[in-house]
């Protein structure tokens, strides 16, 4: 995934591109970088944040950041904002996006002879780079992101910063938010609501899908409209964004409320306490607990100091072992229990195994799954919320190459809660991982937690559909 903060402002920016940046540190990617636009030019500065707080990293650099517009991007993998020079004039460049044609569009540009792109390590491409270059075969800034998201396969929103603005361009389905927020004439434009608060900001407007806009001190200028399509990723609400964030005005742990409140409405299990899976599965608990009038308990309580994000090591064996060491359990609250949880997600249920096991190990009777949403059946090919190298990490689908091998041939029949393949699939991933009972979230119930029709919402890594 990734996230983005720009600020244009009658002050010097730095401190509110600083925090705002910031705020966008739970996406848990690897690379941040901000950029300064002032009357000497770019200033620019990007660090690996893989093991360290972005703010730990950045606060050295400060001194040295002085201007009245930036941009700063928390990075799936590559380096960014990039600085580029091109017939538009120089500017700054960040993005959130993910290319699934990226090679296509590169060997396009190789054709004519007259480009090249800097290789990153593994002999990958730049995706913002490779933005970038569609942007300049654009007349203007606007014509040059309209074309690119028109020849990008995947998702691509955009934050360019050039003379005394900020271009800011939300993906062409509205995959990831772009949200503007105001303050005593200043301006900030963020993927995460959650960023504007305490900086003082109050929300002025969402961008419609791929919108356009140029915001500069005189205010906010539309350059393309938005489209009449919007698929806003669903798993921004169940999982990756923050709690306290708002996306086409809907808040991210409301929602949570709601689905744990339809997990407790369709449920029967007779148990003892509710509890979430830290920090993602507790306002889904939460919710739960209230709609089922059953305690709300924390058996295992997180060490943050410390351990960082368990999903961002690359290696298997690291993730497992932050997951394992920042998760402390509590004898008295776990022994001769029966315990339901709910959870966000169950994505390759490597490190949900080892909790379950600690659980029976640590004297519960009992203990129960609830995740928040249906059974992730699609590997997702619009963001990159997840680093899983293949569909068969996926539990639903392990579950289902069990079943069935690696090449099923009735897949959509797995994501149809009313067919047997469904249910023989559940009783699989339950098996697999120890737990007395496993009930997932129905695909309607989540839509209307949401509150947004499921035509403006993108469900393809439950039920495959576009």
């Amino acid at each position: 995934m990734g996230g983005l903060f720009g600020v244009v402002s009658k002050e010097d920016c730095v401190p509110d591109l600083f925090y705002g940046t910031d705020y966008h540190s739970h996406l848990g990617t690897m690379r941040g970088g901000m950029a300064v636009k002032n009357s000497h030019g770019f200033t620019r500065f990007i660090h690996d944040i893989t093991n360290s707080q972005f703010r730990s990293k950045f606060e050295s650099d400060l001194p040295r950041l002085s201007g009245d517009t930036g941009i700063g991007v928390i990075s799936d993998y590559e380096d960014q904002p990039l600085i580029v020079g091109s017939h538009h004039g120089t500017y700054a460049i960040a993005t959130v996006a993910r290319l699934d044609n990226l090679e296509e569009l590169a060997a396009g540009a190789f054709r004519d002879r007259s480009s090249h792109f800097l290789e990153m390590s593994g002999n990958a491409l730049n995706p913002t780079e490779l933005v970038a270059h569609l942007i300049d075969q654009g007349d203007t800034f606007a014509d040059g992101i309209r074309r690119a998201q028109a020849a990008i396969d995947g998702s691509c929103s955009v934050l360019l910063l050039s003379d005394h603005c900020i271009y800011a361009a939300r993906d062409r389905l509205g995959r990831t938010p772009m949200i503007i927020g105001e303050k005593s004439g200043s301006f900030a434009v963020t993927l995460e609501t959650c960023a504007l608060p305490n900086l003082g900001y109050e929300v002025r407007q969402y961008l419609g899908p791929g919108e356009v806009v140029r915001i500069t001190l005189d205010g906010i200028e539309q350059l393309a409209p938005p489209g009449d399509r919007l698929q806003i990723c669903a798993f921004l609400w169940v999982y990756y964004g923050y709690p306290a964030s708002n996306y086409e005005g809907i808040n991210v742990e409301v929602v949570r409320y709601r689905c744990g409140e339809f997990l407790a409405q369709r449920d029967h299990a007779e148990i003892d306490i509710v509890a979430g899976i830290p920090d993602s599965g507790t306002g889904h608990a939460i919710g739960y607990a209230n709609a089922a009038n059953i305690p709300y308990q924390r058996p295992f309580v997180k060490y943050t100091p410390t351990w960082p994000r368990s999903f961002m090591p690359q290696d298997q064996r690291v993730r497992d072992l932050v997951a394992r060491m920042k998760l402390i359990p509590i004898r008295e609250i776990i022994e001769d229990n029966r315990m339901l949880f709910c959870e966000d997600s169950i994505v390759r249920g490597t490190q949900l195994k080892d909790i379950i096991k600690r659980l029976f190990d640590y004297g519960a009777r009992e203990v129960h799954m609830r995740p928040a949403c249906p059974p992730l059946v699609f590997s997702c090919k619009f963001l990159n919320f997840s680093r899983s190298r293949t569909e068969l990490d996926l539990a639903g689908r392990w579950a289902i190459a069990e079943l069935e091998g690696e090449t099923p041939e009735h897949l959509e029949a797995y994501a149809d809660q009313r067919s047997e393949r469904y249910h023989a699939m559940l009783e699989v991933i339950r098996r697999r991982l120890g737990l007395t009972s496993l009930q997932y979230q129905q695909l309607d119930d989540l839509v209307a937690a949401i509150g947004l029709p499921k035509e403006k919402l993108c469900t393809y890594c439950w039920d495959g559909t576009e």
